[in-house]
């Protein structure tokens, strides 16, 4: 069997991967959940590096013609997932940011409130 450049690319990749999830998962930065799911990711990403014709079979089963347009449809639909999610963590930061931030200035126009009303007691 002759081993390519992008086989080895591909699982040195995607060890360093599973290195770092672990690594995140150790320094409490990752669930055991999510880590779970990158390992899985990444062993399927070393597996196809290895296997490259394993694809077909794939493709065969969801109906497209080659297995590299498998891992391309699944990468961006992967891709367009990633980005809504993002999307809709960043839109719940902005809320919840606003809520922060109104709170915080009712806040300080209560403080400034009672100085100055203890100021024209005195």
């Amino acid at each position: 069997m002759i081993v390519s450049l992008y086989q080895i690319l591909g699982s040195i990749i995607g060890i360093i991967a599973i290195i770092l999830g672990v690594l995140r998962f150790k320094e409490g930065k990752m669930t055991i959940g999510m880590l779970s799911l990158w390992i899985l990711i990444w062993i399927a990403v070393i597996y196809v590096s290895l296997n490259p014709s394993s694809t077909n079979v794939f493709a065969v089963i969801i109906g497209i013609g080659r297995g590299l347009d498998v891992v391309l449809i699944l990468g961006l639909m992967g891709c367009y997932y990633l980005i809504f999610k993002i999307y809709t963590m960043i839109e719940n930061m902005e809320k919840e940011i606003t809520t922060l931030v109104r709170e915080f200035a009712l806040q300080k126009e209560n403080i400034k409130e009672k100085s100055n009303d203890k100021f024209k007691e005195n």
